[in-house]
């Protein structure tokens, strides 16, 4: 390989050209440096050589003013280094022989010029010192970096299951190592399963360290979400688990990635696949079109809720698609006229797929000829996108994760397996809630979660009326035509009517219907004959969807009626022994007068519909509430909520085959429904019985905790999980005795509840027992 300069004074450096000679002749002036070719090359040079597809990948330098080139006696006539220091690296040239043409350091100048008549041949002396300097500078700086990078250790951030593996803010902030006052942006990394990741995140910001794990094992070595802080260019870097992998939870995961994806600054594609395939283009234009239907809008509700200085923005991270080949040409290597990110477009175009949340998508690609991976293309990629902050600038590290655990908050749980769409990488049913009308069978359309903001099920369609569920809702039509619409429900009395006085009121006039403004607008037999139906005359009917888990809807006044029935039963039956025969005849006559339509009469009943054992005088019959047929106590004795058929929240008696196919559990509301009413009004006449037949009661020998038990309303809770006071922490003995409050249910010594204030919020209208917590509340309770 031949070297040619121009003519310069001794002690100059002079003009360099190229030494390749391929095109220009070695006439134009060296504008590269390439190591692996060994030589300097000017631009025509450059390019015709490195567009062989065996020097594509070689690392070439762009000569700056000041350049010194490396010696050329140092290596060999394959480039291959002959002579090296004693630190083992190359040596820059000293001088340049004008007659020899070459360069020379200063040991090969004493070897090769020193004698004879080469001693005689003019030199021009290289100034090496700025050179020296600024690659000495770089150096420093390179290690500095490495430096910082060497104790960076790698935390699971969020596992299979989408929990959040860090308790709170202050422990994200110390497992990343950072200053909680330090503003950062987040990387993180996309790909099938087995492309190489967490590799590629290693070599890229931690300069070859496993700060995450690395394993040639076929099982994937990433599980969940893992994080790191990068010191140097003050990101966190976020791992996540592969795509096609052999996973459980996939859906799950699946929705686990486009959180992280909300969270990030820059996202990576990584693939080592020859050519893009259509799962790379599918996979950003879902997430794309997920992100903004679902996740913008929780962006900035997270914003405003969370009273965050630093706005987060709803345009998505920019993307950078990492594309490692070997056997195939690099994207638009065939079209030198067109830009690659353009050829992507095309085909996210053709595919109807549109990336439109994505801030920017470039693509970046190497050629591996021989292992190992080239990362510096990629790393100076990812340290420009990271430079630019147009649309996303750094934030707090609290910040960070405030938005990831609004995320997980609002988009969490178990997605069911008939919900799993395999069109589309992020289908609505993942982040959408996942309850169903009972009537109609359509979706609810509001986000996951939703119930813990208050926010009531909503569907677009309209829903139809079914018997099974009653689903329709009264409201007040002379309130309708002043403007308001206010929803009325028939009930057993009116809420100015006394317990009493509203049961002897529903025996003779039947139930009510009363509005709040209004008043009462209706009586089933306000007259003899001639009652018109509530729907022609006082109230408007609409059709409401059946949601899991609500109850709402109008109710049956037999139901009602058998409620109570079912609160007196049990202080009935402590006194049967005394008149066992008369009570079973009047209370089986009684049952049937006033069971819902769907009840099998007691006078059929003549086994149990499980087991087939036939009935006895002294054997009490079991109506299951959900079924209506007549069972045994021991194949009736489990209890469940049976909303469908207005029985709820309050458990209730079912049979074994209604409770193994029970559906979704309700949970008992804060407000007074119509099981708490009857168990109420059996509570009250319980006390009533007790006060005036206390003498009776204690000569029967009955015990009070049977017949307290039986008389317990719903949100009461039970004597037997009452070991102490709720208040002072006392235990209860024979001398302290328990006292329920009437407001919040639980237990207290009678220090702690001496206090009387009325409970209507839980049908208690005139003064009853309450708690001394409870006494101070303000309002009515």
């Amino acid at each position: 390989m031949s070297a040619h300069t121009q003519t310069a004074e001794k002690g100059q450096n002079t003009t360099l050209l190229c030494q390749e000679s391929y095109v220009c002749s070695g006439t134009d002036e060296a504008i590269f440096e390439c190591d692996e070719c060994g030589s300097l090359q000017c631009q025509r040079c450059e390019e015709e050589l490195h567009q062989q597809e065996r020097l594509r990948n070689h690392e070439r330098t762009r000569i700056r003013p000041g350049h010194v080139p490396y010696c050329d006696s140092c290596k060999g006539a394959n480039g291959n280094i002959m002579h090296t220091s004693m630190t083992g690296s190359r040596q820059r040239a000293a001088v340049r022989c004008q007659v020899c043409k070459i360069n020379l350091c200063v040991e090969c100048q004493k070897r090769t010029h020193a004698g004879g008549n080469k001693r005689k041949h003019p030199i021009t002396v290289y100034h090496a010192g700025k050179a020296q300097e600024q690659e000495e500078e770089e150096m420093d700086e390179e290690t500095r970096r490495r430096k910082m990078t060497e104790k960076v250790v790698s935390f699971l951030l969020v596992d299979e299951t989408e929990e959040i593996q860090v308790r709170n803010e202050e422990d994200f902030i110390n497992k990343l190592d950072c200053s909680p006052d330090q503003h950062l942006k987040v990387v993180s990394i996309f790909g099938n399963t087995g492309d190489g990741k967490s590799h590629t995140l290693n070599h890229t910001f931690f300069y070859g360290r496993e700060v995450f794990k690395t394993s040639p094992a076929q099982e994937s070595c990433t599980v969940g979400v893992w994080a790191a802080y990068d010191p140097v260019r003050k990101v966190v870097v976020i791992d996540t688990e592969g795509l096609l992998g052999a996973t459980v939870n996939l859906s799950q995961r699946t929705r686990l990635l486009l959180k992280v994806l909300a969270i990030s600054d820059l996202v990576i594609y990584r693939t080592r696949a020859d050519r893009l395939h259509n799962d790379l283009f599918k996979f950003l234009g879902d997430a794309s079109e997920a992100y903004l239907k679902h996740f913008t809008k929780e962006l900035k509700a997270t914003t405003a809720r969370c009273g965050l200085d630093v706005p987060l923005s709803t345009l998505g991270p920019g993307v950078i698609i990492f594309h490692e080949t070997v056997y195939t040409k690099l994207l638009g290597s065939d079209h030198p006229s067109e830009v690659p990110e353009k050829l992507i477009q095309d085909r996210f175009r053709k595919l109807s797929c549109f990336p439109e949340a994505f801030s920017s998508i470039h693509y970046k690609g190497t050629r591996t000829y021989n292992p190992p991976t080239d990362f510096s293309g990629l790393r100076r990629a990812v340290e420009q996108q990271l430079e630019n902050n147009t649309t996303r600038s750094p934030r707090q590290p609290g910040v960070i994760y405030k938005a990831l655990k609004a995320l997980s908050d609002r988009f969490s749980g178990e997605i069911p397996d008939d919900q799993m769409a395999h069109s589309s990488f992020f289908p609505d049913e993942y982040f959408t809630c996942s309850s169903v009308c009972l009537s109609c069978g359509c979706g609810c359309k509001k986000s996951m979660n939703h119930a813990k903001e208050g926010v009531p099920h909503e569907s677009k369609s309209r829903c139809r009326y079914s018997h099974q569920y009653d689903n329709r809702v009264y409201t007040c039509k002379a309130c309708y035509e002043r403007g308001m619409e206010v929803s009325v429900v028939p009930k057993t009395s009116a809420s100015t009517d006394s317990p009493w006085l509203g049961l002897a009121k529903y025996a003779w006039s039947g139930y009510v219907i009363e509005c709040p403004n209004c008043g009462v607008v209706y009586r089933s037999r306000q007259y003899w004959f001639g009652n018109q139906d509530p729907v022609n005359t006082v109230v408007r009917t609409e059709i409401e969807h059946v949601w899991p888990g609500t109850d709402g809807f109008l109710k049956d006044n037999n139901n009602a009626a058998q409620r109570l029935l079912d609160g007196m039963n049990f202080m009935a039956q402590s006194v049967s022994e005394l008149s066992l025969g008369p009570t079973k005849a009047v209370t089986s006559w009684l049952t049937d007068q006033i069971a819902p339509a769907y009840w099998r009469p007691n006078s059929q009943i003549l086994s149990c519909n499980k087991c087939n054992t036939p009935f006895k005088d002294n054997d009490t019959k079991h109506h299951c509430r959900a079924c209506g047929e007549g069972f045994c106590d021991g194949r009736s004795s489990k209890t469940r909520p049976v909303p469908e058929r207005g029985w709820g929240p309050a458990p209730v008696r079912v049979c074994d085959n209604c409770y193994e196919n029970r559906g979704i559990q309700l949970d008992v509301a804060e407000l007074p429904t119509d099981e708490e009413g009857g168990t109420l009004i059996a509570r009250k006449v319980g006390e009533a019985v007790q006060n005036t037949l206390g003498a009776v009661v204690t000569a029967m020998d009955i015990p009070l905790g049977l017949v307290k038990d039986a008389a317990r309303p719903a949100y009461w809770v039970p004597d037997h999980e009452i070991l102490h006071c709720h208040n002072c922490r006392k235990e209860f003995s024979i001398k302290l005795s328990k006292h329920h409050c009437r407001a919040c249910g639980q237990g207290f010594c009678d220090e702690c509840s001496h206090d009387r204030r009325a409970v209507p919020s839980r049908g208690w209208d005139h003064p009853v027992r309450v708690c001394f917590n409870c006494n101070k509340k303000p309002g009515d309770l």
